[in-house]
């Protein structure tokens, strides 16, 4: 099964991916982590896709295609994979599209988690991530035990650059322009899937499994 989580940026795909990948033993793929994870290494790959990132700016369509085809030519995605982050643009789209009949494959679904703009601000700002193992939390929806100490790994939590205001106000106006035209190109490829994101997290998560065991 191949499949590509989406919604606009505070929607949850993160943490729902998380645990989809955990299900059915699915390597994830997430731009977004990928080009910190290069960035921290001091590769040029990361340190170009970071001025983009901090100026709330998608990275370019050439950097973020050519990190996805070096993951997706590793043999953990051969059979299955998810990804999270990307494509971003209708031309992303294309391109993996054209990458994925060059592997003889194709993505089996796309998941659309839906959700208000008022609440994924609330939800970006409150967001909390760990230095260490990447995890995830919201200062009043989901609080680490200890404050500011990841509970999985006692990692430092911190706000990411992309969470504060101004540059999650950027990173909602780019989606509207640029990454919502997705929608229509996965619906009309028949494998578009919505799912209400304003429930809960659990509640979300089960709509999604809903969808994945019927494909």
């Amino acid at each position: 099964m191949k499949i590509l989580v989406m919604g606009p940026p505070g929607a949850g795909k993160g943490s729902q991916s998380s645990k989809i990948v955990e299900k059915y033993k699915m390597p994830s793929i997430s731009t977004g982590q990928m080009f910190r994870d290069a960035f921290n290494a001091n590769e040029s790959i990361g340190i170009e896709a970071m001025k983009f990132i901090k100026e709330g700016d998608l990275v370019s369509d050439d950097i973020t295609n050519e990190i996805v085809r070096l993951r997706l030519t590793k043999k953990d995605a051969e059979t299955n994979f998810l990804l999270d982050g990307y494509p971003r643009t209708v031309t992303q789209a294309v391109a993996l599209d054209d990458l994925l009949e060059e592997m003889d494959t194709k993505l089996d679904a796309v998941i659309n988690i839906l959700s208000s703009h008022d609440v994924l601000f609330e939800r970006m700002e409150q967001r909390r991530v760990c230095k260490v193992c990447g995890a995830s939390y919201h200062l009043r929806f989901k609080k680490p035990v200890v404050d500011k100490v990841c509970d999985k790994c006692s990692g430092e939590l911190y706000q990411r650059q992309d969470d504060t205001h101004e540059s999650v106000k950027r990173r909602l106006e780019i989606y509207e322009t640029k990454t919502k035209p997705l929608l229509d190109y996965y619906s009309k490829q028949g494998i578009l899937y919505n799912v209400n994101g304003m429930q809960s997290f659990d509640a979300v998560y089960e709509d999604i499994i809903l969808v994945l065991d019927e494909i």
